[in-house]
């Protein structure tokens, strides 16, 4: 992705056809067939893709056109990766507590040695 399509927070459904080269009226379809990609709309019913989504329909794109998966093929595999995603997060998360623990323990033995001083 370049600079310039990192910088922006939305695009427009007519920005994201010229970045990736994929039409309109697929995007709205891919909308209704995979549950990931769910843009934002505005007040007016614009939708508004934000730079993951953008990364989403890439992926699609390369699943269907490159890797010539079926939509059911595809979709399974989005889902893999999204949990295999969400288990990598949860376990940085589960690191990070359990060393928070151990320095919030350590400093209690520090306050007990201390007091009983």
């Amino acid at each position: 992705m370049t600079t310039e399509v990192a910088e922006k927070l939305y695009y427009r459904i007519g920005e994201v056809e010229a970045l990736t080269a994929v039409p309109a009226y697929v995007l709205r379809y891919w909308e209704s067939e995979f549950k990931l990609l769910r843009p934002k709309k505005n007040p007016a019913g614009q939708r508004l893709y934000r730079p993951r989504d953008l990364e989403l329909v890439q992926r699609i794109k390369t699943l269907l056109y490159d890797e010539r998966l079926t939509l059911e093929g595809a979709k399974k595999r989005l889902i893999a990766e999204s949990r295999r995603t969400d288990q990598l997060e949860l376990g940085m998360k589960e690191v990070a507590y359990a060393e928070a623990l151990r320095r919030i323990r350590a400093r209690l033995g520090t306050l007990r040695a201390r007091l009983g001083s």
